[in-house]
């Protein structure tokens, strides 16, 4: 009975391990999340209190010293999990939904943009490209007055949300900014197969 009770344990823990492991692919950039799929969102941020960077698959810089954050629907719940366990608050029950609602059917990128003056980013437009095809932003909420660095310059935080209909989970996009004059200011290669 025992080694009955061993095997059963070894098998389910095969079976735990390949569902994991395939689990981990399925998650790549989804844009909508199947119940298991928010639970693990949950509990991976939950867990992530320990680690100093957790967000990582996530994050994109480009030579410019300039960096974004896709905020996925995975990373947006990992996000509001982690705050709530810094806090010691648990979310509301409805509150996963409320969050995913709010961007749904939307890919959001969080952009710090670096230039010469406090308003350089003001009129900033931003577009994704895939392959040929350029995806328009349907939000944009440029940083008006961006912060001095010790460098002297400027940071400026960015809001771009996306119509992810038009994208594949699977793709490799080009975020590219453009300034008031059509010249392009900036350019991150994203590869949303690589996140959850």
């Amino acid at each position: 009975m025992i080694v009955r009770g061993a095997a059963a344990s070894v098998v389910l823990a095969s079976l735990t391990c390949l569902a994991a492991a395939s689990g981990a692919r399925a998650l790549a950039a989804s844009f909508a999340l199947s119940e298991p799929q928010k639970q693990a969102a949950l509990a991976f941020g939950a867990r992530s209190t320990t680690q100093s960077v957790f967000d990582a698959e996530w994050n994109v810089a480009n030579g410019a010293g300039e960096r974004l954050s896709v905020l996925t629907p995975f990373h947006r719940l990992a996000v509001a999990a982690r705050h709530a366990t810094f806090r010691n608050e648990p979310l509301k029950p409805d509150e996963p939904e409320r969050m995913l609602n709010q961007q749904r059917d939307r890919l959001v990128v969080l952009v710090e943009l670096r230039g010469p003056r406090a308003d350089f980013a003001r009129f900033y437009v931003p577009e994704l490209r895939v392959g040929d095809h350029v995806v328009k932003a349907l939000f944009v909420q440029n940083e008006r007055t961006a912060l001095k660095q010790e460098d002297d310059r400027y940071l400026a935080r960015c809001r771009y949300e996306f119509p992810n209909k038009e994208l594949s989970p699977t793709a490799r996009v080009v975020l590219i900014v453009r300034d008031a004059n059509g010249r392009q200011t900036s350019a991150f290669t994203i590869d949303l197969a690589a996140m959850r």
